[in-house]
């Protein structure tokens, strides 16, 4: 009953998300209270808002850290909860990553799947379902708010600000994941181990045939796997070499997708080291305990369960001249604990010396039954409009779903299909735009009910 409204909006949607994908929002930290998160997330929010503003809905900007968009009455809220922050574009796109170029019946571009696409054909499903109830003068039992964060793919300081200062749904959908329906989002566990690479020289009796000038790993985002990584080294005859790796980028949740850049760069620099009969703690550690593993074997931390299995990504390796510092994505299946984990990796690094292991940041596992009542209404609207009998799915991506209680992840990657979440060429086809806005929009209807 949704799908002539949308077909009404199916041109405006296509040519929204084509402006919301130019702007560049990485979300960075600013001092300016204002714009919490930079000028360009700022900028996609405000877009964001006066499109949902010209199309008949209350919206807030709360504080430059999210922003929503609201309808209805009634004393439960049913929120969808999206993002409008993206990663960094990475190198050898197709087409320009910020210019929402359609070919093929898809449009390209950073965030096209992750996340401003769902989050448009949130928002125009939102509005069908405002057509269709005056339409029939009809109303919903509920208030929809459509939440949008700025700072997802870092540390969520959007989405907690949000819940210290708003209403907090009593039921709701995140539109980030996959179809039919999330049951389960594995723990996050992020942690940095540094090595203080001044004091491992002052400690030599003399100096090493190989020195560590700069690594370089183009400031890539923890949750990805990264696809290319530098060191410049001063060999002892004054001359300089440089080791380049290059990988194939991916989501942190799927690294067997991609091919992790850094940790090519550790086994050969390490190679390197042990020609010239010198050694680099936190390089050893590495290459010993993790090397171009992402399942945490040699760590001696791999497990599964009904979630999947352990991934580990080496998401990122700086040096500062001082310090070197590494810093690792996990995703840990659900009935396990993540702190026994980092207890592992915390041992086995400190037998290095000159190595110190931060307290590691954790966003607890999202766990519900597949009979939970809200998992069993989302799934069957995915089935009865795809005329399909699939089940409810366990992933390893950290959703804002996890955010809020009562909520889980509905969409937008559909069965079978490659997620394209981080990846070069990032990409949603307008098909599956359109068709995730009808589910959506039947969502919201049921649920309001």
């Amino acid at each position: 009953m949704f799908e002539k409204y949308l077909e009404k909006y199916k041109l405006e949607m296509i040519e929204n998300l084509q402006k919301l994908i130019s702007i560049r929002s990485v979300s960075e930290n600013n001092s300016d209270s204002d714009f919490p998160f930079g000028d360009s997330c700022n900028k996609a929010l405000l877009f964001f808002l006066k499109l949902a503003k010209d199309l008949g809905f209350k919206t807030k900007n709360v504080d430059g850290y999210c922003g929503y968009v609201e309808f209805g009455e009634g004393k439960e809220l049913l929120g969808i909860i999206g993002h409008l922050d993206v990663v960094p574009e990475g190198e050898n796109w197709t087409y320009p990553p910020f210019s929402g170029t359609i070919n093929d019946g898809k449009i390209f571009g950073r965030g096209a799947i992750d996340d401003k696409g769902p989050v448009i054909s949130s928002l125009y499903a939102i509005k069908a379902v405002k057509d269709y109830l005056e339409d029939n003068n009809l109303t919903l039992n509920k208030r929809i708010r459509l939440i949008v964060g700025l700072n997802e793919e870092k540390n969520w300081d959007c989405i907690n600000y949000y819940k210290k200062h708003e209403e907090i749904p009593s039921i709701g959908f995140s539109p980030d994941a996959d179809f039919p329906c999330i049951y389960a989002e594995k723990s996050v566990l992020t942690q940095t181990i540094t090595m203080s690479y001044h004091e491992y020289l002052n400690s030599l009796s003399e100096s090493p045939k190989v020195k560590l000038l700069q690594i370089d790993d183009e400031e890539n985002a923890v949750n990805v796997v990264p696809k290319i990584c530098r060191a410049v080294l001063q060999l002892d005859n004054g001359n300089t070499t440089v080791l380049t790796s290059t990988g194939i980028q991916a989501h942190a949740a799927h690294p067997d997708l991609g091919v992790n850049a850094i940790s090519k760069l550790v086994i050969n620099l390490n190679e390197v080291l042990e020609k010239y009969h010198t050694s680099i703690p936190i390089i050893s550690f590495l290459s010993k305990y993790i090397g171009t593993e992402f399942d945490g074997k040699s760590c001696g931390i791999s497990c599964e369960d009904e979630s999947g299995a352990l991934t580990l990504n080496v998401g990122k390796l700086q040096f500062d001249g001082d310090n070197i510092t590494v810093s690792l994505n996990l995703r840990i299946p659900v009935t396990f604990d993540p702190y026994q984990v980092y207890e592992k990796i915390q041992k086995l690094a400190l037998e290095y010396p000159f190595i110190s292991v931060k307290e590691p940041a954790i966003i607890p596992c999202l766990h519900l039954s597949k009979e939970n009542p809200l998992v069993k209404t989302l799934c069957k609207i995915y089935n009865e409009t795809m005329n399909s009998k699939v089940e409810p799915i366990a992933i390893g991506g950290a959703t804002f779903a996890r955010a809020f209680p009562n909520c889980v992840s509905f969409g937008a990657n559909f069965p079978g299909e490659k997620d394209m979440c981080h990846q070069t060429d990032e990409f949603i086809s307008i098909e599956n735009l359109i068709l995730a806005s009808i589910m959506y929009a039947k969502a919201i209807y049921e649920l309001g009910k």
